[in-house]
């Protein structure tokens, strides 16, 4: 998965500071035009856009600005963009940055959140009940949303169907598969384990009515525990795969059929395409304790810079972009889209490999939006490296991941 990772605090301090004067913290999709009305007086802007999708994606997108541009009177650039957070911040607060950022990795929102650069989404640019709930509370603060979600992704279960007929569902039906036929997974990617995590009962933060409590850290607590236990029987209990596999000798393995299972997400689709393997995708299989896994899930948003000169004419274009998008996304980039209408259309449910990971998506939960997420990643990977070699034991690096979170963010205060 691609991530967008946020500087240190030192830049959003220095963000945020010279930001304090000038933020402003203030129909169904079925991917045909849909008419956006337009206020009286946004003729004859001219709209900058920036994305973090790719090329492709990008000048789909702007066919769909063009279209708008075209009924209102206005001009739209969509350009590719991959500059990081501390770029962004000092064009936009100089002037010279974007209208719109289109299409950035949630989980990085928490960090242009605090420097004052996201303008709140006004009331009747979506409607939240035309979303799946985890994609409004990956763009929201405090029940406020900051953002537009676009799409989402998450992990799932892919499986050679010509080993295997029908994926397993259960946790015993699933170590029996594995033993049978293989399984593989990069195991020490956090990424990747946190499922076997957070369906025992783990957590990274808190989540209290849609607050992240950074303080109440639930990786070293009895279900996290279990699930860091269930990471190293997988290694070291049924030798499903070596204590140093890495993500491409995972794939590698998958793709040259050694192996009939393995973890992953749509990007890994079309090489095992390429490549000729038979294969289909499942939700993950239960876990020991019957409970579903909830594998983590990125949602790709859209927001309005706090320092725009035109707000309303962007949000009219954001309102356009968020109906048309949806199905030109999902037909270039396999974006699997978060408006309820187009994700139980026939056109996405047709795709049985995208309603895979649409399926486990659905169990799954939303990465926390909060800048200190960072603070996870590397102790959660050092740790897991500990785990599955069997140098520390699992409720150990448990309290080890917490103890090191709590230093990491302790420097961000």
């Amino acid at each position: 998965m691609k991530r967008f990772l946020a500087v240190l605090l030192i830049a959003v301090l220095a963000v945020s500071m010279a930001a304090c004067g000038g933020s402003s913290q203030s129909q169904q999709n079925t991917g045909q035009d849909n008419q956006s009305t337009t206020v009286e007086g946004n003729k004859g802007v001219e709209l900058t856009v920036w994305s973090h999708l790719t090329e492709t994606e990008v000048k789909k997108v702007q066919e769909v600005a063009d279209k708008w541009a075209s009924e209102t009177g206005n001009k739209v650039k969509v350009l590719t963009d991959n500059s990081d957070f501390q770029a962004f911040a000092t064009a936009a607060n100089s002037g010279k940055g974007p209208d719109i950022m289109f299409g950035l990795p949630h989980d990085n929102l928490g960090t242009f959140y605090k420097a004052g650069l996201l303008e709140p989404v006004p009331d009747g640019v979506i409607n939240d009940s035309d979303y799946v709930p985890l994609a409004i509370d990956a763009v929201s603060y405090d029940g406020k949303k900051y953002a537009i979600p676009l799409s989402m992704e998450s992990y799932a279960l892919f499986y050679n169907t010509d080993m295997i007929k029908e994926a397993p569902k259960t946790w015993d039906e699933f170590v029996n598969v594995a033993q049978k036929y293989g399984f593989m997974y990069d195991i020490n990617n956090f990424y990747f384990s946190y499922a076997f995590i957070s369906g025992n009962g783990g957590y990274v933060f808190k989540n209290n009515g849609g607050s992240y409590d950074v303080n109440d850290i639930g990786l070293n607590n009895e279900g996290a525990k279990k699930g860091f236990a269930a990471i190293y029987d997988m290694v070291n209990r049924y030798k499903f795969m070596p204590a140093d596999i890495k993500g491409d000798i995972a794939k590698g393995n998958f793709q040259s059929k050694k192996i009939g299972m393995y973890i992953s997400g749509p990007w890994d689709v079309q090489s095992f395409k390429d490549a000729g393997v038979n294969f289909a995708v499942a939700p993950l299989p239960k876990l020991e304790n019957g409970s579903d896994m909830k594998p983590f899930v990125g949602v790709q948003a859209a927001f309005v810079n706090a320092n725009s000169k035109n707000k309303d004419a962007a949000w009219e274009l954001m309102k356009y972009l968020a109906e048309n998008t949806p199905i030109p996304l999902f037909e270039t980039g396999n974006r699997i889209p978060v408006i309820n209408s187009v994700l139980n259309s026939s056109e996405v449910q047709s795709n049985e490999i995208l309603k895979g990971f649409a399926d486990s998506a659905s169990k799954g939960e939303p990465m926390p939006n909060v800048p200190e997420v960072q603070a996870m990643w590397t102790p959660a990977n050092n740790n897991l490296t500990l785990i599955t070699s069997g140098k520390l034991a699992p409720d150990k690096a448990a309290d080890q991941i917490v103890a090191q979170m709590k230093e990491g963010i302790a420097t961000m205060q």
